[in-house]
């Protein structure tokens, strides 16, 4: 059996744009039946159509829970502009957003839906979870804290020096200049590894988003430099052990890279406030292969199933 699936587009009221997404429903779908849903986060530079939706939103659909996978706002076929923006605070808006579209679904029931991520869609849903008392359970799936990133390898582990550079680029935009646009990853992992690159996250995250392997038209791995500021002063876990009393389950690989899923896990597992919380850590696994490699997924599907049918 496979899940079947409906391109939707949603927003709350206030908001100046719509998002795009995709609901993935369980094969045998009837309307007329009560489903518990999960809103799947997509990483950063990614979209629905990628890891977050043709692996974890199908897999969950074909267990039987009602999924609704998203682009970002400013990024894939949603709205807002400029384009290529990952600003952590509105991250965590689009899954409020998400939510309220699934509440007005008359087959959702709304006292049973949870949150799953990957890679900073894993932190951004933690942090939603925190103050969104509609999510009930969450599952970070070798999630970060794209704050944490930010300050440290992604500002050369000089954050000051690139806030100041941001601030710069910004004024120049403001007047006149054209936007400076950067891509995260190199062209090729050849093209890499000739640059000097050695990290495991930056090759294979080069492997996945720039070959047939995970490319796709919505999976751009660019961002506005200008506005990556916010993300300096954003913080994932900020009061965990206060705000995260849902049930959480941690995914990792135990193969750390520079992206710092390792870390991140094993950082908001010890600090939640949740009194049931599970921590799995997938053997000979790096971060990039719980995107789509089938048998570290194998391992994240069956534990989130099963964490998912315990608290939805």
């Amino acid at each position: 059996m496979t899940e079947r699936t409906e391109r939707v587009a949603f927003r709350s009221p206030g908001m100046a744009w719509d998002l795009a997404g995709i609901l993935h429903l369980p094969a045998d779908f009837d309307e007329n039946r009560s489903y518990p849903a999960i809103v799947s986060v997509h990483p950063i530079g990614s979209c629905k159509e990628q890891t977050a939706g043709d692996v974890y939103a199908r897999a969950l659909a074909e267990a039987g829970y009602v999924v609704l996978v998203f682009d970002a706002s400013y990024q894939g076929e949603s709205g807002g502009s400029p384009r290529l923006i990952e600003d952590p605070a509105q991250r965590v808006e689009d899954i409020r957003v998400a939510i309220d579209h699934l509440v007005t679904l008359p087959y959702v029931d709304a006292e049973r839906i949870g949150g799953i991520g990957v890679c900073g869609g894993g932190g951004y849903v933690i942090n939603a979870t925190m103050t969104d008392r509609r999510l009930k359970a969450v599952t970070s799936i070798t999630g970060v804290n794209f704050g944490r990133l930010s300050r440290e390898a992604f500002s050369g582990h000089d954050p000051i020096d690139a806030l100041e550079r941001m601030a710069a680029q910004r004024t120049a935009e403001a007047r006149g200049e054209d936007t400076r646009v950067d891509d995260l990853l190199p062209p090729s992992v050849k093209a890499g590894r000739e640059a000097g690159l050695t990290d495991i996250d930056v090759l294979e995250a080069t492997d996945y988003y720039k070959t047939e392997r995970g490319r796709t038209a919505g999976g751009m791995t660019s961002v506005v430099f200008s506005r990556r500021a916010a993300a300096i002063g954003w913080d994932a876990f900020f009061d965990a052990e206060r705000l995260l009393t849902r049930p959480l389950l941690v995914v990792i690989g135990d193969r750390p890279g520079g992206f710092g899923a390792y870390r991140d896990g094993q950082e908001i597992y010890g600090r939640a406030a949740s009194k049931d919380k599970r921590l799995l850590v997938v053997e000979d696994t790096s971060h990039y292969d719980l995107y789509d490699r089938p048998e570290p997924t194998r391992q994240a599907i069956r534990a989130a199933t099963e964490f998912f049918g315990a608290h939805l």
